[in-house]
């Protein structure tokens, strides 16, 4: 059995998954820069920050590496160091007053 079996399913599945995560997180993003805009409270808008960078990490490693032809693992690395940035913006929104 050759080890590339299945592996235009799995990339169909990945971009559909990576295509929901785009969608879901800029829908939280997007209502949670509604609620900053509204009541003008700090930590709204640093929570809104945070998913937008969070949701941006998550779909940008396998962007970087079909459109741009980035190493993987460059990407990867990206990825996660936006993640990482912002949960550290989402928790920081929730210590803020």
């Amino acid at each position: 059995m050759s080890p590339y079996t299945g592996v235009t399913e799995i990339a169909l599945a990945l971009a559909v998954v990576k295509t929901l995560v785009l969608v879901v997180g800029g829908v939280i993003t997007y209502v949670a820069f509604k609620a900053y805009r509204r009541t003008r409270q700090r930590p709204l808008g640093y929570l809104a920050a945070g998913f937008g960078l969070v949701t941006l990490g998550l779909v940008l490693a396998g962007m970087l590496y079909e459109l741009l032809s980035v190493r993987l693992a460059t990407g990867i690395l990206l990825e996660s160091l936006l993640v990482l940035a912002g949960f550290l913006v989402i928790a920081y929104s929730l210590y803020v007053q």
